[in-house]
């Protein structure tokens, strides 16, 4: 077995891993909010927006899915 890969043979540590990054994220999240204003919020919302708009549109066909 190759030290790089995971084993997810064990569902305890898998559950383990995934709280802990579900934490990190918690823990991530609650920093940019209270180191960043609420204009820097609304500039960076507004630049994924205008990013969105300007995308071509994608089409999904049901033999992709």
């Amino acid at each position: 077995m190759e030290e790089n890969k995971v084993n997810n043979s064990n569902p305890q540590t898998k559950e383990h891993d995934s709280a802990s990054d579900e934490k990190s994220y918690v823990e991530a999240a609650s920093k940019f909010i209270q180191e960043t204003s609420i204009e820097k919020m609304y500039e960076i919302a507004e630049a994924a927006r205008l990013k969105k708009l300007a995308e071509p549109p994608k089409w999904v066909f049901p033999e992709d899915t």
